[in-house]
């Protein structure tokens, strides 16, 4: 697909178009690939969304916009934009990823966002990369939650146990399933002076243990 039907996408045009090829070509394609840009872009889309968020929230603390920062430039976020750019019908991947579907890859997607806003920065400057930002983030930023939902479930029933009296709770490894590289495991969690009691699974100890968490708070917020 041409490369300005993704610049109309963007809402920017570039005077060096270059900049934006180099941006949406992978390291398995060789050394000219978008990883400097994307390490710039990072760096640029961290700053801009911090400065949204401080300018959005006057009242919000320093943890809670960290929180929220951290929900909006993950790899989940940033993938989902590209997505919706269909930025994958542009990327230049070599025939390894082409061959194992790279270009719907998360991590591939995400990667050549940040490097797109990176080679915006260089080529009109922040105030442009930072337009850019605003417009890709719009609907990200109108419907945010309210910070605290952002804490992790094991934080939140932390808390929620603390505010009822309740002792704090227990995690205990159930079972680990599978091969070494691709493990499962199954966590209770269990509140000593209640009845409480969850079970979770997941790709690590913690994951699981989260898992599990947030079914007790399901729990005590049915």
């Amino acid at each position: 697909m041409p490369l300005p039907v993704l610049a109309e996408r963007l809402g920017y045009a570039f005077g060096d178009v270059q900049l934006l090829e180099v941006a949406l070509t992978h390291r398995s394609l060789g050394r000219r690939n978008n990883e400097r840009l994307e390490f710039l872009g990072d760096a640029v889309l961290g700053l801009c969304i911090s400065e949204r968020l401080y300018s959005l929230f006057p009242e919000v603390e320093e943890g809670d916009l960290s929180r929220l920062r951290a929900s909006l430039v993950n790899r989940e976020a940033l993938a989902e934009i590209a997505t919706g750019l269909e930025l994958g019908d542009f990327l230049k991947l070599g025939g390894g990823e082409l061959k194992s579907g790279g270009f719907r890859r998360s991590s591939i997607l995400a990667d050549a966002l940040e490097a797109i806003i990176g080679a915006v920065y260089l080529d009109g400057g922040f105030l442009s990369a930072r337009d850019l930002i605003n417009r890709l983030y719009r609907d990200k930023l109108s419907s945010l939650p309210p910070p605290h939902e952002l804490k992790d479930p094991k934080t939140r029933l932390q808390e929620v146990l603390q505010s009822r009296s309740l002792s704090l709770p227990e995690y205990e490894v159930e079972q680990i399933l599978g091969k070494e590289h691709e493990q499962c495991f199954r966590v209770v969690c269990r509140v000593p002076s209640s009845d409480l009691k969850g079970r979770g699974e997941g790709a690590s100890r913690r994951k699981a243990e989260q898992s599990a968490a947030a079914a007790i708070l399901r729990k005590l917020e049915s």
